[in-house]
């Protein structure tokens, strides 16, 4: 039996991993999480019986908590995906994601630097869950980034999660860590915490409220539907490619704008009103260092590990969206 820990377990795209790894019987797995107000334990529900699952709510910022985890878990394996993650929030908080982001990696890995029991153990692997923000902004002409992209990050949110990479490669080349790192475009799915564009866009049109896009709109994101994404991690994580990183995306570039042109569209067919709900679309300020345009390219993946993302932007749009007209109690649950 393979023993995987998954930090920030009850987080969006972590929990879709979970669940995709205790499709494999041999699987035990401890899920630890924080439980902070972004979590969606709930969507976890169905596996709390499980008995090759275990949760702990543990904070990875508390470094005695976790390595007496880890010392008695003895993990086979770590998916790390424990982070804050939106930028608007690191910008008016930035404390909040250094402590969480940088200095619940470093315990992480201080934690295996001190117990050495993964060195008995040659199949052991930490895969360092990171974003494409670390590589900063690019224009429309730009090339997508590729693994060699310098790290540029432009907001307190990116720039915690660059520092965390650099930690991660750090005690990787000194102590010999087995850790490899990914770096994913924009996720999208069911269970997301709407404070995300999409679900924002679909809770503004259930409450027939005003759907805020920063400047004019034309910000460039790649999107990734997030069971592609849980694919990939496992092809990682199953790999030898020790010290690699790995970028992750989902090859459909748009703008915000057109993001929520199609989310309306979608919801004009799903929940007809008098009006179209593209009459909602309000353009407010825009963000502070809003980066313009993130684009990575997943040759490297694709060649090395044979991965190719699944799903249609336009089909897991559509599934989305439906997932929460069809779950519109828990959304609205969530804000109140």
């Amino acid at each position: 039996m393979k023993k995987i820990l998954v930090t920030g377990g009850c987080g969006f795209i972590a929990s879709c991993l979970i669940k995709k790894l205790l499709k494999n019987k041999s699987n035990k797995i401890l899920n630890l999480d924080a439980l902070k107000k972004q979590s969606v334990k709930e969507s976890l529900d169905s596996i709390n019986s499980n008995k090759n699952y275990n949760f702990k709510k543990i904070d990875i910022s508390n470094f005695d908590k976790l390595h007496s985890t880890i010392v008695n878990f003895k993990p086979d394996l770590i998916y790390h995906l424990a982070a804050e993650s939106h930028v608007d929030r690191s910008i008016s908080a930035p404390n909040k994601f250094i402590i969480s982001n940088f200095n619940g990696t470093l315990n992480i890995l201080e934690s295996l630097r001190r117990t050495k029991y993964w060195q008995k153990n040659i199949k052991f692997k930490m895969i360092n869950v990171s974003t494409d923000e670390v590589y900063g902004s690019l224009s429309k002409q730009q090339k997508s980034f590729t693994e060699k992209n310098q790290y540029k990050p432009n907001s307190p949110y990116s720039s915690s999660k660059a520092s965390s990479d650099l930690i991660a490669r750090s005690y990787y080349k000194t102590f010999n860590i087995p850790i490899i790192t990914s770096h994913c475009s924009n996720n999208y799915g069911p269970w997301q915490y709407p404070e995300k564009l999409i679900p924002v866009v679909i809770l503004s049109c259930l409450l027939e409220k005003k759907i805020p896009i920063y400047g004019k709109g034309h910000n460039i994101r790649d999107w990734l539907y997030v069971e592609d994404h849980v694919d990939a991690l496992i092809k990682i994580s199953n790999s030898n490619k020790i010290g690699e990183n790995y970028n992750i995306g989902g090859g459909k570039e748009l703008t915000n704008l057109e993001i929520v042109n199609k989310i309306c569209s979608i919801m004009d067919e799903l929940v007809p009103k008098k009006y179209s709900h593209k009459k909602l679309i309000s353009f407010v300020k825009d963000r502070l260092s809003h980066d313009f345009r993130y684009s990575v390219n997943i040759d490297k993946i694709k060649k090395e590990l044979n991965y190719k993302p699944k799903n249609n932007f336009n089909d897991g749009l559509l599934k989305t969206v439906k997932w929460y007209v069809n779950n519109s109690n828990w959304l609205l649950n969530k804000i109140k």
